[in-house]
């Protein structure tokens, strides 16, 4: 990890999150006591940045400076919130269209989704504040720079990010295997947001209760399943035929 990606200390990362500077993660002792703490926990949850308490190895092995307890991890990007791309869109005149992931962990496959959403026209990538692969220089590497192209929306809570959308007249749809419905059956000219999982345990249950439509991508024979990334690039690419259609 470059030198440069690091805030170490108390005071540079109080005045980095004061700043609306885009921080990957917060990394605490574990143990960690005295001044500034409640400031810099109360600023992390206002800028949705997520925090590990970690033992005190873990920080040396970030640097050899006095971190005082606390290493923070610079984001490559920065992050914009979700009802401000929902209004980005809309001002466009255009369906609002999303990519949502959920548990995706493997930073290549998330290069690879975020290049095929610019490519096929998407306004954003919804992820959570854990629970996802970060956004570092091999995600980058992976999305041929796609990533600087496209809106990442950081939230808290995937659930309330569908309530959002929901709000705002945007359907939610599922990729699921047992599915009636096909990809090419299901309307995306509409405004909406498509959630990909993980590949070994798929969308979320609550997530899944909460879509609107659920679809299957048809494959030939009984081999297993598409890559996640290849899979939300045949979501997007369809999305962007009927879009060019209608």
């Amino acid at each position: 990890m470059k030198k440069s990606s690091l805030i170490i200390g108390r005071q540079p990362l109080i005045e980095a999150l004061q700043s609306g500077r885009a921080i990957d993660k917060i990394f605490m002792f574990k143990h960690i006591t005295g001044e500034n703490v409640q400031e810099i926990k109360q600023l992390a949850r206002t800028n949705n940045v997520p925090i590990q308490m970690v033992p005190v190895e873990k920080l040396n092995g970030f640097t050899k400076a006095n971190h005082q307890g606390i290493v923070a991890i610079a984001a490559l990007i920065s992050y914009t919130d979700l009802q401000q791309v929902i209004d980005f869109a809309v001002g466009k005149g255009e369906a609002p269209l999303f990519i949502m992931l959920d548990g995706v962990t493997d930073v290549r496959n998330i290069g690879a989704i975020a290049r095929t959403a610019v490519c096929c026209g998407a306004h954003g990538i919804i992820i959570p504040d854990k629970g996802v692969g970060a956004l570092n220089e091999e995600t980058m590497k992976s999305s041929a720079g796609a990533l600087e192209h496209i809106y990442i929306s950081r939230v808290n809570s995937l659930a309330h990010a569908v309530d959002t959308l929901h709000l705002n007249g945007i359907s939610v749809f599922t990729a699921e295997m047992n599915s009636v419905q096909k990809v090419f059956d299901t309307d995306f000219t509409q405004p909406c947001c498509v959630i990909m999982g993980n590949e070994e345990k798929g969308v979320q249950h609550f997530l899944s209760k909460s879509a609107d439509q659920k679809f299957t991508i048809p494959i030939a024979g009984n081999f297993d399943s598409f890559n996640v990334s290849v899979a939300a690039g045949i979501i997007m690419y369809e999305a962007m035929k009927q879009r060019i259609s209608s």
